[in-house]
């Protein structure tokens, strides 16, 4: 059985990568890694960031983009994408205040989906990266489905945080089986190191395995209880046993 590619969002080294990005991407590769997800190019330029990532054979499974750079300077995300080798975009965020009432949710769905549309011709896609706040109801209904339903799945699809959905009482399997097939890219996440937490990743393999469409799972962390590259790398094997396991 082929599973999917397991890359690490770089955000999880965020100070390393902002000391010496070309180092901190040859230390991810050798430690088994396949692809990064890129939040920024640390102390390096696109061009410089995409020659790095090269040398240590790795992918770049996403690219997140905020809002802010997607409405003002799309023309340049998407030459960086395209530089990068790139084809999917990443709304990482968008502010949870602004989520007051289905109609402006909707309406954020909209402005993801013209977005998306956009990307779509230069061959690119765009996903939404949910936290918390967007498994709160409103008219009986997550904040993120109001959102994702407001959107055409080719021009809208989702980067599933499994961590918040789960603190945020959306069981990311439930949505798995629900609108999978709008989800290329898993955030794989824990509290800290995948298996030390509450979030139940063997139902979330297995409901991944169903719905066939998870290209990539992207491990993230955002706490340590040790230096960030051994944390990330037990991560990594952990995860990779419980795929093994199931064979």
């Amino acid at each position: 059985m082929s599973h999917p590619s397991i890359a690490l969002q770089l955000y999880s080294l965020r100070e390393e990568i902002k000391a010496d990005f070309t180092r901190t991407v040859d230390e991810v590769a050798q430690l088994g890694y396949t692809g990064v997800e890129l939040v920024s190019y640390g102390n390096l330029d696109a061009a410089s960031a995409n020659t790095a990532l090269r040398n240590a054979g790795l992918a770049v499974a996403g690219m997140h983009a905020l809002r802010e750079r997607l409405r003002h300077e799309f023309n340049r995300v998407v030459d960086e994408a395209l530089l990068l080798g790139a084809t999917e975009i990443v709304c990482p965020w968008w502010p949870p205040e602004e989520f007051i009432t289905v109609g402006v949710v909707e309406q954020i769905g909209r402005e993801l989906d013209e977005i998306g549309s956009r990307l779509h011709e230069h061959g690119l896609l765009l996903s939404y990266h949910n936290h918390r706040a967007e498994c709160r109801r409103l008219e009986g209904r997550p904040i993120l489905s109001w959102l994702m339903g407001a959107a055409a799945p080719r021009n809208l699809g989702l980067e599933l945080d499994v961590y918040w959905a789960h603190v945020g009482e959306y069981e990311p399997s439930k949505f798995l089986y629900e609108q999978g097939d709008r989800v290329r890219l898993l955030h794989m996440k824990d509290e800290k190191v995948i298996g030390d937490g509450p979030v139940s990743f063997d139902v979330i393999l297995e409901a991944v395995e169903k719905i066939g469409s998870v290209e990539w799972y992207i491990v993230e962390q955002e706490t340590f209880d040790e230096a960030p590259i051994t944390s990330v790398k037990r991560s990594l094997e952990r995860l990779q046993a419980k795929i093994q396991q199931r064979g």
